[in-house]
Order: C-alpha cells, then sequence, then structure tokens
C-alpha cells in the first residue's frame, strides 16, 4: 500500500503503531514509515524506523520478516550513500530469505547496484528473481522486477530488451491498484522513447507521470534527473539546470537521499557546461565526484569526472595530464559498457590535437569513431565527428566532408522527428562542430561555391519544413485561450498602476503548460528535409540580383557574393565588433524615433558606415546596381541592413538562409487574392493607416475594435494574399515563442501562427519589434518572423526597433502605393523610404524597417 496510496498507509502504520501491536505487526508498521521516509522524506527518520522493524523482526522470530527489512534497509543504506552497510545488509536479506521472499529480496539487491552502477551484477540478480516471482503468481513484484530489468538493460544500452520488458510490465500493472508504480512505468517508458532517439515522446512520457505522482503527493526527484537528460539532449539546457538546481534545494530540505542528491548534482552540472555556465559545472561536478567516489559508486563517479574534465575544457584548462585523464575516463565507462565512453575518447583526442600529439590523438579518436555505425542519433554524432578529426589531422580535406556529411545526415533525420519548431532549432547545436569542420575545410581548399553549400547546410534548417501542427488539441486550445485572457488583464491591470504578481504567476504557468504541450509532438516528414542546391541558386538569381552570405570563420566575416552564375569570396572585419556596433545603432535608431534627437543622425550614419566595412568590406564594391538580398548569420540578426550607404538606396531584402530565400521565390500566391486589415488596440496613431489601406483595397476584410480577436485573425489569415497588422508589437527575448502582436482580446503569439494550414502570401507588420528574433541552436532564429516563412509566407515587412508611431503612417501608405504598382516588398520599401520627409525622425522609421524574403 505505500506505493499505491503512500499518504494513506503512513496514516494507517501510524495508527498501528498507536495501539499495542505484537512485534509481528509493529515491524510491518515501521517498515511502512521508513520506506515513506526513504523515498520522500528525511532519510535520518528512514533508517530509524527501518532498525527499529528489523529489531522487532528478530524479536517476533519470523526469518522471512526479516529478511523482508534488511533489503528496504539495505535500499535505504546505499541511498544514504552508506554502500558497504547498505550491500552487506542485503547480503544478510538473501542469506535469511527463502522462497518467495528471498526473491523479493533479491530484486532489491538487484535495485541497489542498479543505483550502485554495478549493472552486470544487478541484471543477474532480477533474472534469478522473476521466474520465482512469476510461479509465486506475484504480479505487482513482477512487473516491478521486469521494469527494474527494463532500466538495467537502458543502462548496459539494450533498447530492445528494456521496452520488451517496459510492455510486458505495463500489462501487468494495469491490473493492479498500485498507482505510484504505474506511474514508475510511464516514466521508464519515458526513458526508453529518449534512449531509442525520440525526444518528444520522452517529454510526453515524464510530463504524464509528473501528472500521475502530483495525485499521489510524492515527490519526484529520479523523474527530475531523468528530465534533465531530455531537456539536455533537447537544447533546452538552461531549463535542466534550473530543474536540477530546485529538487536539489528540495532534498537538501528535507534531508532526502545522498544517492539522489549526487545524481542531480551530476545533472545540474552538465547542463550548466551545456550553457556556457563552465565554472558553475565546475563547482557541481566537483560535489558529485565527490559524493559518488564515498558512495562507491564507480559508474557514476566515472560519468561525474567526465562532466569535470568537460567543464574544465570549457573554462580553458586543457592540459596534457588532461588528456590522460580523459583517457582513463574513458577505459572506465568502456569497462561499464556505458554509452558515454565514445564521448570521453573524442574528448581525449580532441585535446590531444590542440596540443599536437597527433599519435594519442589517433588512438583516442580512433576508439570514438567505432560509435558512428550504431547507437542513437547523439552517439553515432560523436563517432562522425571522430571520423572529422582524423581525416582532418591526417590532411584529408575530403575525409573530413564526407565524415561532416555522414553525421549531419544523421542529425538532419534526428530532427525530423521533433515536431516543435525551437526543438528542431536548437538541436541544430549538436552539430555545430561538424558544421564549422566542413566550412573551415571548405574555406582551406579555396572553393567560394563549397563554402557556400556548406554555411547553407546547417543555417536556418528549423525553417526548412513547417512545424508539425497539433490535430486540433483541445487542451493546446484551451491553454492559448487561457493565457490571452490573463495575459490581458495583466496588462489591463499595468495600465492602471494596479499589482499584478498573482497574474503573472499564472501566465507564467500557462506558458510552461503550453511550451510542454507543443515539445510533445512529433514530426512528420521522413529524412532530412530538402537539400540546397547552389546551381539552382544562381540561375534564379540571373545576371542582375546578388545575393550576399555572411559566414563567420577564423574570427572574421567571410562575404559570399552570389550572382552571374559564380560565387565570389571576401573577407570582412571582426564579427563581435560588428555586433557592438548594431547595438549602438540599435540604441541610436530608439533615439530617434522621438523627436529632438535629431544630433543622432550623424552618429547614426557614422556607424552605418563603419557597419559597412566590418560586414561587407571589399565586397561592396562588386555589388553592382541591381537588387540585393542578405543572408547574415543568427549573430548578426540586429544589423538593419539599410543603414547600410551600398544598401541604403537600393532594392533589398533579407533572409535567414539562401534556401529560404529560393523557396520564398518559388512560392506560388494563393487563389483569391483575399486581403486583410487588422488593427489592434492602444496604438498611439490607433493604427491611422488602416481606415486609408481599407478604402485602396475596397473589398478588404477589416478587423478592429471587437473584432480584431485572436480567433477571427487567425481564421482571416488563413490562405490571404496579403496581411497588414497594425498592433503592439512584444518581443520575449526568455521565450521567443511567446513574442506576440496585441489584438483585441490579448497576445496572438507565435504558437498560434504556427496553427495557420497557410500564413499569409505577403504580410506587413507595422509595428515596434516584430522582427526581432532570438538566436539558438548553431545558427537558427525564433520570432515572429521566422514562424511565418515555413507556413507559405513568401514576404514580410517587420520592424526591429521601436519607432515613432506617427511617422510609421505614411511610410506604410507609401508602401503600398509601390505593391498596388505591381512592385516587390522590397521595391515598394525602397521607393516608400525615398517618399518619407528628409528628416531625421523619418530616416530613422524607414531604416527600423526590413523586407524579408522575396515577394
Amino acid at each position: 500500500m505505500v506505493f499505491a496510496a503512500p499518504n494513506e498507509a503512513l496514516a494507517r502504520a501510524q495508527g498501528v503503531l498507536g495501539g499495542d501491536p505484537p512485534p509481528l505487526d509493529a515491524s510491518v508498521a515501521h517498515q511502512v514509515i521508513g520506506i515513506w521516509q526513504r523515498d520522500w522524506g528525511d532519510m535520518r527518520l528512514a533508517l530509524h524506523h527501518l532498525r527499529r522493524a528489523r529489531d522487532l523482526a528478530a524479536r517476533a522470530e519470523s526469518a522471512d520478516r526479516e529478511a523482508d527489512v534488511l533489503a528496504a534497509l539495505g535500499v535505504a543504506l546505499v541511498h544514504a550513500g552508506r554502500t558497504q552497510q547498505g550491500l552487506a545488509a542485503l547480503e544478510r536479506g538473501v542469506e535469511r530469505g527463502s522462497g518467495h521472499t528471498r526473491a523479493r529480496v533479491l530484486f532489491r539487491r538487484a535495485y541497489a547496484r542498479w543505483v550502485l552502477g554495478h549493472h552486470r551484477a544487478a541484471l543477474a540478480d532480477v533474472r534469478r528473481a522473476i521466474p520465482v516471482l512469476r510461479q509465486a503468481d506475484d504480479v505487482i513484484w513482477t512487473a516491478r522486477a521486469l521494469t527494474l530489468r527494463a532500466t538495467v538493460h537502458l543502462a548496459l544500452g539494450a533498447v530492445e530488451r528494456a521496452e520488451a520488458d517496459f510492455t510486458a510490465a505495463e500489462a501487468l500493472w494495469e491490473t493492479t491498484g498500485q498507482e505510484h508504480d504505474k506511474a514508475d512505468a510511464v516514466e521508464s517508458r519515458g526513458l526508453a522513447a529518449f534512449r531509442s532517439g525520440d525526444i518528444p515522446a520522452a517529454l510526453r512520457l515524464l510530463d504524464e507521470a509528473e501528472e500521475r505522482y502530483a495525485k499521489l503527493g510524492t515527490p519526484t526527484f529520479m523523474l527530475s534527473v531523468r528530465r534533465c537528460e531530455v531537456l539536455m539532449a533537447a537544447g533546452l539546457a538552461p531549463e535542466a539546470l534550473a530543474e536540477a538546481d530546485a529538487a536539489i534545494a528540495v532534498l537538501d530540505r528535507i534531508g532526502g537521499q545522498s544517492t539522489r542528491k549526487a545524481e542531480l548534482l551530476l545533472s545540474a552540472a552538465t547542463a550548466a557546461r551545456l550553457a556556457g555556465q563552465a565554472h558553475t559545472s565546475i563547482a557541481r561536478a566537483d560535489m558529485a565526484v565527490r559524493l559518488f567516489a564515498g558512495q562507491r559508486r564507480g559508474w557514476w563517479e566515472a560519468h561525474a569526472r567526465l562532466t569535470l574534465i568537460e567543464a574544465r575544457v570549457a573554462a580553458g584548462r586543457s592540459s596534457g595530464r588532461l588528456v590522460a585523464d580523459t583517457a582513463a575516463v574513458a577505459d572506465r565507462l568502456a569497462s561499464f559498457g556505458a554509452p558515454a565512453a565514445p564521448l570521453a575518447s573524442l574528448l581525449a583526442g580532441r585535446t590531444a590535437l590542440d596540443l599536437g600529439w597527433r599519435a594519442d590523438a589517433e588512438r583516442h579518436l580512433a576508439l570514438a569513431a567505432h560509435s558512428r555505425r550504431s547507437g542513437p542519433p547523439l552517439v553515432r554524432m560523436t563517432g562522425w565527428a571522430a571520423q572529422a578529426l582524423r581525416a582532418r589531422a591526417a590532411g584529408s580535406g575530403r575525409g573530413v566532408l564526407e565524415a561532416c556529411r555522414r553525421g549531419l545526415d544523421v542529425l538532419d533525420a534526428h530532427r525530423m522527428t521533433l515536431g516543435a519548431s525551437e526543438l528542431r532549432a536548437r538541436a541544430s547545436a549538436q552539430g555545430a562542430e561538424l558544421a564549422a569542420l566542413a566550412q573551415q575545410a571548405s574555406l582551406e581548399s579555396g572553393g567560394a561555391r563549397r563554402l557556400l553549400v556548406w554555411s547553407e547546410r546547417w543555417r536556418a534548417t528549423a525553417l526548412s519544413t513547417p512545424p508539425t501542427r497539433p490535430p486540433a488539441d483541445p487542451e493546446l486550445q484551451r491553454g492559448l485561450t487561457a493565457f490571452r485572457e490573463i495575459a490581458a488583464r495583466a496588462e489591463a491591470a499595468r495600465m492602471e498602476a494596479r499589482p499584478v504578481p498573482a497574474l503573472e504567476r499564472e501566465q507564467r504557468r500557462l506558458e510552461r503548460e503550453i511550451r510542454s504541450r507543443t515539445l510533445h509532438l512529433r514530426g512528420a516528414a521522413p529524412g532530412g528535409g530538402p537539400r540546397f542546391d547552389a546551381g539552382r541558386l544562381l540561375e534564379r538569381l540571373g545576371d542582375g540580383v546578388r545575393l550576399v552570405e555572411l559566414a563567420v570563420l577564423d574570427g572574421r566575416v567571410q562575404v559570399l557574393l552570389c550572382g552571374q552564375g559564380r560565387v565570389r569570396r571576401f573577407e570582412a572585419g571582426r564579427p563581435a565588433e560588428a555586433e557592438a556596433e548594431a547595438e549602438h545603432v540599435q540604441a541610436g535608431l530608439r533615439r530617434l524615433a522621438h523627436p529632438g534627437a535629431e544630433g543622432r543622425l550623424a552618429v547614426v550614419e557614422a556607424a552605418g558606415r563603419r557597419l559597412e566595412e566590418l560586414l561587407l568590406g571589399p565586397a561592396a564594391a562588386h555589388l553592382g546596381d541591381g537588387p540585393v538580398v542578405v543572408v547574415p548569420p543568427a549573430r548578426l540578426h540586429r544589423v538593419p541592413w539599410a543603414l547600410l550607404p551600398s544598401l541604403r538606396e537600393r532594392v533589398l531584402s533579407v533572409s535567414p538562409s539562401a534556401g529560404s530565400w529560393l523557396r520564398a521565390r518559388e512560392t506560388v500566391p494563393p487563389a483569391g487574392g483575399r486581403h486583410v486589415l487588422v488593427r489592434g488596440p492602444g496604438l498611439a496613431t490607433g493604427g491611422a493607416e488602416v481606415p486609408h489601406l481599407a478604402v485602396r483595397y475596397g473589398g478588404a476584410v477589416v478587423l478592429e475594435h471587437a473584432d480584431a480577436r485572436v480567433p477571427r485573425v487567425l481564421e482571416e489569415l488563413d490562405g490571404a494574399e496579403l496581411a497588414h497588422i497594425a498592433a503592439h508589437g512584444t518581443f520575449r527575448a526568455d521565450s521567443p515563442l511567446f513574442s506576440s502582436l496585441g489584438m483585441a482580446d490579448g497576445p496572438l503569439v507565435v504558437h498560434d501562427l504556427e496553427r495557420l494550414e497557410r500564413s499569409p502570401y505577403r504580410i506587413i507588420l507595422s509595428c515596434c519589434d516584430t522582427a526581432r528574433f532570438a538566436s539558438v541552436g548553431a545558427d537558427e532564429l525564433l520570432g515572429l518572423v521566422t514562424a511565418l516563412l515555413p507556413l507559405g509566407t513568401a514576404g514580410v515587412v517587420a520592424c526591429s526597433a521601436p519607432v515613432n508611431d506617427a511617422a510609421v503612417v505614411p511610410l506604410m501608405l507609401a508602401l503600398h502605393r509601390g505593391l498596388g504598382a505591381g512592385l516587390s516588398l522590397a521595391e515598394a520599401l525602397r521607393d516608400a523610404r525615398a517618399a518619407l520627409p528628409d528628416d531625421a525622425l523619418h530616416r530613422a522609421t524607414g531604416w527600423a524597417f526590413t523586407a524579408f524574403g522575396a515577394a
């Protein structure tokens, strides 16, 4: 009962002890309290009650009762870090027990051995227990044993065997009322899904398990360890670090299991390193190593040592001693059959290469490269990275490119199993090293076209296909509606200067729920998505259009100028300097959005000239007279490209990648030609351009006031030829898919846009901050504009800085005049800038808007 209804079992046990029970009954009651405290409470109290239960069992002269208590005590001692005492208690339990009871004790010794990382010994014990439990028709303990055997199989990399055991255990659980064990089975299936590479299913199952545990009122420390692992694989390291640290705090507060604390510290250390917090990672990993060593948990200690070494390398502490230490850890992990062994060998080889130790590097990299042929996607990626480094050390550029191609193919296929655009974008970080190695090899070979192909290979991949849409998910719909209502109430309260902490807490809770549901989506597209074709790009560009793709290599901006049937490479300035200059420009544009800041104009224009030197360099003199498409890396997305002198007077558009520009260029407008005009609340000008545009586009759908509600707006946007939205834009750097446009009933967020069957062919967002993005993954962008491009939108006009609302109105009217004359968005925006008054306010407004895509 302690696992089926733990709190009720605790109360019943305390009730038994409140009377005057005989030793046998008192032993059971103390054991129940001990198990409850062991798994969900104070470990000191757990040991006290379990020792009392053992003594009472001895007084009752029941060998089986004593064996059962010794098993529970042994597990508690192991969790408390007293490994030798725990194993001794379990050994004594095996000796004292007989038949059915002995099988239960063997199961618990197997569990303790699994906790300690003694996987093969654990497998031997559980294999001895299962036939006896089955013969006794002990459904609950048979199911537990099958679940444990499956978990041990996972630790040894035998995913198919694990899944078979999980399936068999789940069938048995359905015949029982053991709710905690059922939740544990769901959690374990989540772990199996993750080990087989299915991250959306893993997140969904772990969330389901958490809901089940919450109903029982039990803490979930092991679940936190597992979810951290999945979150990190999904590229969500900051979330994993926050979860691990929060669980550690709870564990410390209740005096819980030392073993779980060590595991959570390891999760936190790994997450901190992936989040770029090397010194935090070192501190957490060092604590984990010491705890695991004290607990005599060699398997875990080896993993913690690997994480500690990785953190030290990330902090710039490479040395010859580190190579030896990493190689020793790799050998230890290999002796355990741990899937992390190739990763340790790769790290040893990479560090040896950096030190110039070619022979050592080859030995370690060859070991790591064995993993490229089999295993989960990220393990195979490790193998291909090792193979690429081997080829590079041998001077084989062709070998580097082949290994990088094979490795990125693995990751492409993995990404396409992810339905959420956020996960696809973040997963690309896993291929950053391979993409960089291929780009470097291409640069060294001198082939500009090859460098273009490899720059495209891992740029804006999340935009190559639309995100998976949930099939009329009512829970997601309800969550979005509730979020919108709460966000609108919070905004109204802020406008009235009323405190909103409760509303903000509820808004954050709803955001977590919505995000969680979208991360559960599986991708539907097979393979790795469409491949970039440089020849097709050059054919589409023709002789008149130039496409400028910027790549960052060797600490410099490499400018790839495409057009007239060829690709040329130029070298420009340092990207860090360009990023700093772009931030200065953004600050200047913010000032120029207000009257009286005319003196800043010359400073902003000078910064534009400096940006051109840093970003285009000598390529600026070879742009010709025709239109220009700029493809910047994600880290330079804040540059207002129209400010650069050589781009200021020409037809200019921006694209996240050359491939996405090609797709936009080849997108066919929808039939029907429907125009939609939307005016949100609270604008300083009231969206003054919208009434004029309603006259210009006689039959347009106009949504304003109470009609400008999110469900109606989405309905009309779906499949429109042109949409113009005048509404407040809010960019969320902390959660870019909650960047929004303000509607009458609350914010319209990126998650809403991703539910469109087809977004408008052309869309104009005449509001601040709609062209701001969050840079994630390897070279990916998340935001309002990037949500629209994979869904059928061929062109967007949006704004990257705060602007003066009044100055926006004439710009928008002039832009639509150009569209009415048959111009593209980029052409119309160029002419609209020229039509504005020649003062600082209007010039800054024009520079802040950008045309994206090719429509």
